[in-house]
C-alpha cells in the first residue's frame, strides 16, 4: 500500500530552523520521496517503510532536541504532486 504524509515539526526552542532542517535532511536521506516547503514536508512511499522512517525520525528528534510537536496527516494512496 502506498502512503502519502504531510508532516510538520515544531521544536520547543528559540532557534527552531536548524532542528527543522535536520529532520528534513534525515527524511531526505531515508530513500523515501520527500518534498519540503515553507509550511510542511510531504513524504511518499510504501506504508511500512514510511511508518518505520517516521518512527525512527521522531524518536531521533525527541532524543536530539527534547520537547517538540509533530503534526501529521496520512492519506493512503499516491498524492504526489506529479503522481
Amino acid at each position: 500500500m502506498y502512503l502519502s504524509v504531510q508532516l510538520s515539526f515544531y521544536p520547543f526552542t528559540d532557534n527552531h530552523k536548524p532542528p527543522i532542517k535536520d529532520v528534513i535532511d534525515r527524511l531526505q536521506r531515508s530513500g523515501l520521496e520527500v518534498h519540503a516547503n515553507r509550511i510542511s514536508t510531504q513524504v511518499f512511499g510504501e506504508y511500512d517503510q514510511v511508518m518505520r522512517v517516521l518512527s525512527d525520525t521522531m524518536k531521533w528528534a525527541f532524543e536530539q532536541y527534547g520537547q517538540a510537536v509533530f503534526v501529521a496527516n496520512f492519506v493512503n494512496g499516491d498524492r504526489r504532486p506529479d503522481g
